[in-house]
């Protein structure tokens, strides 16, 4: 699943839960490790801690019986981690450390997967994809997710996921705001959220996340749609590919934080130990949109897979009740809108048994009519361009065709080995200006000495 709820991601706090895990005995979810049956593929993925959120174990089932079908005498072992994200990932790495516990295929986060190619835990997949038809279906920038700076590819993505602004049509007509609203520029995302907090009271007019306890969301939902849109689109506002260096003393970072400062400074998000909760996450989706209490949420695309019938939070009217806007871009320059893309892929551990027999089985997982299956399932969006193509797919469901239109303008991040340490020290700048703790230029300058320390001295200023 992509950056999701499915989303507060690695934390600072993944260190000490390191240590805890590999203090622990060995998991019992993986049992004696993907062993030496040449006949049995394991395959390891995060199960969601909501019992009620069946769609990866549903999905997987099916596959398992086209794949032991298709493959007289091969058998499938599903080993579900059930885990919070910031868990499943250090229990992943846990696992690939020892050919005793690696299973032979593994779901990974494209925003922690250069840790793992770093510290080889993952098997680069290019013999196997040079000789796969359908990995010319794939579109460059899915691709690329999953590519390392050795330039080979160690994951087939099984979808992406795009960002925007979710607004509640309700509370716009009680504001006087059009039904169709699309803003140009920042100000005009602020001068919507004012006018609710005017004309509507007792809703919370943007939320913005932010703050360590959101994790990865903060940065990516939030500052990083901001931030790559302060400029002109053509290069990374984060990291600088001539150099390889990381930026730090950019006006478009301090422009970032100020956004963030104003949404919180004018009380136009919601309260801070609200907005500072672990699981904002989970009541944006479950309960404030929902229930009508958020006017604009800037979030993913994924949203309605918690609401779709079966799902645990079914919402059948979200698709009259809530618009769809993009993210614009600071002052309307061009591109004239921003989307942030994530997602997760398919990779084989370097410790797997089976690693042919795992590639099989990403194939079966992979044709267009499962891939397709998976998209709509998942709320995801297609990374395969026959399927972005297919009608089935953008009729499937409300708000497919918007968010897969932005994959053809939106960034990914760079996701490099430092990366994580990166996205918490944005965290703790964000942090700083949604308290007050800091001033915008204590933030900043904050982040530049942390980025320092992250990237090993490896900074540029721009």
């Amino acid at each position: 699943m992509p950056v999701r709820p499915t989303a507060a991601r690695f934390r600072a706090t993944a260190p000490l839960l390191l240590a805890t895990l590999l203090a622990a005995t060995t998991l019992t979810a993986c049992g004696s490790g993907s062993g030496s049956d040449p006949d049995t593929v394991k395959i390891s993925f995060k199960q969601s801690t909501d019992n009620s959120i069946k769609v990866m174990d549903t999905y997987l089932a099916d596959i398992k019986k086209q794949f032991e079908k298709a493959n007289p005498g091969k058998k499938v072992e599903l080993v579900p981690i059930k885990a919070p994200d910031s868990e499943y990932y250090v229990k992943l790495q846990q696992m690939l450390r020892s050919p005793k516990t690696a299973p032979d295929l593994v779901y990974e986060d494209t925003f922690l997967i250069n840790s793992d190619i770093t510290s080889g835990y993952l098997k680069p997949l290019d013999p196997y994809l040079g000789k796969w038809q359908d990995w010319g279906r794939f579109i460059d920038t899915a691709k690329a997710a999953a590519k390392a700076q050795d330039g080979k590819t160690y994951g087939v993505p099984d979808g992406t996921d795009t960002r925007g602004l979710w607004f509640d049509k309700d509370i716009f007509k009680k504001a006087g705001l059009p039904g169709d609203w699309q803003p140009k520029t920042w100000d005009d995302v602020l001068t919507a959220a004012r006018t609710i907090k005017e004309k509507v009271p007792g809703v919370t007019p943007l939320n913005v996340y932010t703050g360590k306890p959101a994790g990865e969301a903060a940065t990516m939902q939030g500052f990083e749609m901001l931030l790559y849109g302060t400029g002109d689109g053509s290069a990374d506002p984060l990291y600088d590919t001539a150099t390889k260096k990381w930026i730090a003393g950019s006006q478009g970072f301090k422009d970032a934080l100020t956004f963030v400062e104003t949404v919180y400074k004018e009380k136009l998000g919601l309260d801070v130990a609200d907005a500072l909760d672990p699981n904002i996450q989970t009541r944006i989706r479950g309960e404030l949109l929902p229930k009508g209490k958020l006017g604009i949420d800037l979030d993913g695309s994924w949203l309605p897979q918690d609401w779709l019938k079966g799902a645990g939070h079914e919402w059948p009217e979200w698709s009259q009740k809530l618009g769809l806007a993009y993210m614009p871009t600071q002052h309307g320059q061009a591109p004239g809108k921003v989307s942030m893309s994530g997602g997760w892929t398919w990779s084989i551990p370097a410790k797997a048994h089976n690693p042919d027999l795992a590639f099989k089985f990403i194939e079966t997982m992979q044709t267009k009519a499962n891939a397709q299956k998976w998209y709509v399932a998942n709320s995801g969006i297609a990374v395969r361009e026959d399927v972005a193509a297919d009608p089935a797919y953008v009729k499937a469901q409300p708000g497919i065709k918007f968010f897969t239109d932005l994959v053809a303008s939106t960034h990914y991040r760079p996701a490099y080995p430092a990366y994580p340490k990166v996205s918490t020290a944005i965290q703790e700048a964000m942090e700083g200006v949604t308290t007050g703790d800091s001033s915008v230029g204590k933030a900043a300058s904050g982040y530049d000495e942390e980025l320092k320390t992250a990237t090993d001295n490896q900074v540029i200023k721009k």
